[in-house]
């Protein structure tokens, strides 16, 4: 990659978690007020979801900019020092029942928190699978896959032949991770409700959650006031309720997920687009 951006994200990698969740701060706010088309996502997706509080707004404006700011720490510094920034974890008994029984275990973190810490950490006690897309920045994806895909982590395509990992990773009944409420391609997912709009859903997390061997959890990294860290939050994967399709039982999912934590969603991520070639939204 261009050696100049790197000693830059790596001078930043070195500044205290504190600093960096402030500079995010003003960060998160300049983004806000140079892009009309990020305010507006970022206002009526809010607005959908039943959070016009004011104070969830500016919260949701300075946790987008922290994830941007903390993103080059999470990628450049050491693994054990990264995990090290977990003070707190909740449902981890969860994981170890799953394992004990024998399960590969499906994680699903959205784009909530710091989802850069979550697989750093999880990856300590268990290999880990993790699907991801190429940044539109072409530049960047050496450092992505180099920062992500380290210790027990393994980094593959969001294509065919990741999937076709998946499916080996989940045989060996190892771990495997991806963003859930990422918008997928042409062909890899159906519309289904999210906060009360139909959204784009990709169906391979779904199928992979209701196979027998398989135990699927919902976790996210939720920021600790003051840069004091990071707490993991593991949840299980909701019951179906009768006449709920599987992709509509991952959105409801994904919807009690955030209300634990609306202020560290994306709110400004575009989660209603129509991807090429898709059939078109539902009336």
């Amino acid at each position: 990659m261009h050696r100049f951006p790197r000693i830059l994200l790596g001078l930043i990698a070195g500044l205290p978690l504190s600093v960096l969740h402030r500079l995010g701060t003003v960060l998160g706010w300049a983004m806000y007020g140079i892009s009309p088309t990020y305010r507006r996502n970022l206002r009526a997706n809010l607005a959908h979801a039943g959070y016009g509080d004011p104070r969830v707004r500016r919260a949701a404006i300075a946790h987008a900019g922290q994830m941007l700011a903390e993103t080059p720490a999470m990628w450049l510094r050491p693994q054990e020092r990264v995990a090290g920034l977990v003070s707190e974890i909740d449902g981890m008994a969860r994981v170890d029942a799953a394992r004990a029984q024998g399960k590969a275990l499906l994680f699903l973190t959205p784009h909530m928190g710091c989802f850069e810490i979550a697989a750093q950490y999880a990856a300590r006690r268990l290999p880990m699978t993790v699907l991801y897309r190429a940044p539109k920045m072409g530049w960047l994806e050496p450092l992505m896959r180099e920062g992500r895909g380290r210790g027990g982590v393994r980094l593959v395509p969001a294509d065919f032949s990741g999937v076709r990992e998946v499916f080996a990773a989940l045989k060996r009944r190892e771990a495997v991770g991806f963003l859930p409420d990422q918008v997928p391609g042409e062909g890899e997912g159906e519309w289904a409700e999210f906060f009360g709009r139909p959204a784009y859903t990709a169906t391979l997390a779904p199928k992979l959650a209701r196979r027998d061997d398989v135990v699927c959890l919902l976790a996210y990294a939720k920021r600790l006031p003051r840069g004091a860290g990071y707490a993991i939050v593991i949840r299980p994967y909701p019951q179906g309720i009768a006449g709920e399709n599987e992709v509509r039982r991952l959105n409801r999912a994904l919807e009690e997920l955030v209300r634990e934590c609306p202020e560290q969603y994306l709110w400004g991520y575009n989660r209603y687009k129509t991807p090429r070639g898709a059939k078109p939204r539902p009336a």
